[in-house]
C-alpha cells in the first residue's frame, strides 16, 4: 500500500471514540474503569494519600478533562507530547485506544508506582493475576502436556496456536487429547483462519526467530509457554523473543514476574516443561525482551527503530491478543472487508495475528454480514477469533 492510499484508507477508517452514551467503549470508561480502581484501591491497604488520588482518578476519569501528568513525572515529558492534542478535552472525545493507555498511565501515577517510596514497583493487579495461577481447574491442563510431546510435529503446533489463540475458552487437556477434532470445531468460530500459512511458515526444519508478542498473564501465559516449547522442541524456530509489558498494564497483561510465576507453577505440575524453559532462557534460544514502547498510547506503525529491527529480523511476529490487534491494524471503524494484508504492509517483516474478539475492530473478515445483522456482541464477547497471516 503507498504511502497516499494509505492516508485514504485512514481518512476512510476514522478512529474509535467513546462518545457515544451506552456504546462499548463508553462503557469501558464510564464503567469499567471505575470498578477496575475500586478493585485496586481494596487490594491492598493504601495509605490515605493513595486512596484520595484514586478517588480523584475515578471521578476525573468519567467527568473530567484530559489534563497532563505531574511535571516531575519521570516520562512527563513524553506524556507531554503524547497529550498536546487532546489536553482539555473529555476523555470521550478522544481516541479510545489513547484514553485506555492513559488512563493505566495515570492509575500507575495514583499508586505511586514509580514513585520513591514503599509502594514503588508493587503492581496493583497482582491479586487478580495470582488468583488465576491458583485456581485448581488450571491442574488438568498442565496435566495434559506430558501427553502433547508424543505426538506429530503439527499436531502440536495446531493444539499449541488453539490454546494460545482461545486463552480460557476450552481447557489445554481437550486440545491435547484430539487436537485435529478440536481444532474443527474452534474454527466453526474463527472469522479469518490463515493457519494452513501459518503453519507452512512454521514448517519443521525451517528454524529462524520467531517473536512472541504475548498478552495476559495468568492462565493465559501458560498456553503461550507451551507453543514457546512446541516451536523450540521441533525446530519450528532456532530462537523465540517473548515479549512481555515492562510495567502493570491493562490489568492483566503479562510482565516478567508473571512469567517468572508461571514457570514456579509449572515447577511442581509439569516440571520437564518447565526445566526445557529454563534452560532455553540459559542457552539464549528463548530471549524474554521489553520495551517502554509496549505501554505508550501509539499503533504499531510508530515503531521504534530498535524494535521494528527485531521484528524485521524474525521469520515471524506472532501477535497476541486483542489490544495487540488493535494496535497492529488501527484502532478505527474499518471495513470488515478490508485486506488484512493492505492494513499491516508497514509492518517490518511477516506476521500473524491470534485473538479473540473483544473489541469492534476488525480486517480481513468479508464473510461478517450475517453476525453483524444480528448485532455487534459476537465481536465483544469472546466468542469468535481469528487467525491471520502477512507473509
Amino acid at each position: 500500500m503507498s504511502e497516499a492510499d494509505r492516508e485514504q484508507a485512514l481518512s476512510d477508517a476514522p478512529p474509535i471514540l467513546s462518545d457515544v452514551p451506552g456504546s462499548f467503549t463508553w462503557r469501558v470508561l464510564h464503567d469499567r474503569h471505575p470498578a477496575i480502581i475500586e478493585q485496586v484501591a481494596s487490594a491492598f491497604p493504601y495509605p490515605p494519600h493513595i486512596r484520595a488520588a484514586l478517588a480523584r482518578l475515578a471521578e476525573d476519569a468519567v467527568s473530567g478533562v484530559v489534563e497532563p501528568l505531574p511535571a516531575d513525572a519521570h516520562d512527563a515529558a513524553d506524556w507531554a507530547r503524547w497529550s498536546a492534542p487532546f489536553l482539555g478535552m473529555s476523555w470521550y472525545d478522544v481516541p479510545f485506544l489513547w484514553a485506555e493507555n492513559y488512563f493505566y498511565r495515570r492509575l500507575l501515577e495514583a499508586v505511586e508506582y514509580f514513585r520513591p517510596g514503599p509502594w514503588r514497583g508493587l503492581d496493583p493487579f497482582t491479586p487478580q493475576k495470582s488468583a488465576e495461577l491458583a485456581d485448581p481447574a488450571l491442574d488438568a491442563d498442565l496435566a495434559a502436556l506430558a501427553d502433547l510431546a508424543g505426538r506429530p510435529a503439527e499436531q502440536q503446533l495446531t493444539a499449541a496456536v488453539d490454546a494460545a489463540l482461545w486463552g480460557n475458552r476450552a481447557d489445554l487437556a481437550t486440545r491435547v487429547s484430539d487436537p485435529e477434532a478440536e481444532h474443527r470445531k474452534q474454527a466453526s468460530d474463527l472469522v479469518a483462519d490463515d493457519s494452513a500459512a501459518l503453519r507452512q511458515i512454521l514448517a519443521p526444519g525451517t528454524g529462524g526467530t520467531v517473536c512472541l508478542v504475548a498478552d495476559n498473564a495468568g492462565r493465559e501465559l501458560i498456553p503461550d509457554l507451551v507453543l514457546v516449547d512446541v516451536l523450540l522442541r521441533n525446530g519450528l524456530a532456532d530462537r523465540v523473543e517473548l515479549h512481555l509489558k515492562p510495567q502493570p498494564y491493562f490489568v492483566s497483561d503479562a510482565m516478567l514476574h508473571d512469567l517468572l510465576s508461571c514457570l514456579r507453577r509449572l515447577a511442581d505440575a509439569e516440571p520437564a516443561l518447565r526445566g526445557r524453559l529454563w534452560t532455553a532462557q540459559r542457552d539464549g534460544s528463548l530471549e524474554v525482551v521489553t520495551h517502554p514502547f509496549y505501554c505508550e498510547p501509539l499503533s504499531y506503525h510508530d515503531l521504534p527503530g530498535d524494535l521494528a529491527a527485531r521484528f524485521r529480523s524474525a521469520k515471524l511476529t506472532m501477535v497476541k491478543g486483542d489490544l495487540n490487534y488493535r494496535r497492529l491494524v488501527g484502532d478505527r471503524h474499518w471495513p470488515a472487508q478490508t485486506p488484512f494484508e493492505a492494513v499491516t504492509a508497514y509492518f517490518p517483516g511477516a506476521v500473524a495475528a491470534l485473538r479473540t474478539l473483544k473489541s469492534e475492530v476488525l480486517v480481513g473478515a468479508p464473510d461478517v454480514a450475517a453476525l453483524d445483522a444480528a448485532g455487534l456482541g459476537w465481536r465483544l464477547d469472546g466468542t469468535h477469533g481469528l487467525i491471520q497471516v502477512r507473509a
